[in-house]
């Protein structure tokens, strides 16, 4: 286990916050938000991930594989809903 880093808890503004020191910073790869999470009288700071993170790449990559393709294109003939729209 790797001995722990002292640091303070400063003033800024209304609020206390902390400073987490470069060397720190640059193992975890936090990022511009993190989530904050009390657990067993410890605060546990990690960084956000987001829910549809690495989409975008996900997507350019089947599109280079052709494997952006509808599954189920016959479910495009079995209504007729859109003939009722003049566009």
């Amino acid at each position: 286990m790797v001995a722990g880093i002292k640091t303070r808890v400063i003033k800024i503004g209304n609020s206390q916050g902390i400073r987490i020191p470069k060397t720190l910073l640059e193992q975890l790869n936090l990022g511009e938000e993190v989530e904050l999470e009390v657990q067993e009288n410890q605060l546990v700071v990690r960084p956000i991930s987001w829910v549809r993170q690495g989409w975008d790449q996900q997507f350019c990559a089947m599109a280079e594989h052709q494997d952006d393709r509808l599954l189920d294109e016959s479910a495009l003939s079995l209504t007729s809903w859109d003939d009722d729209w003049n566009w």
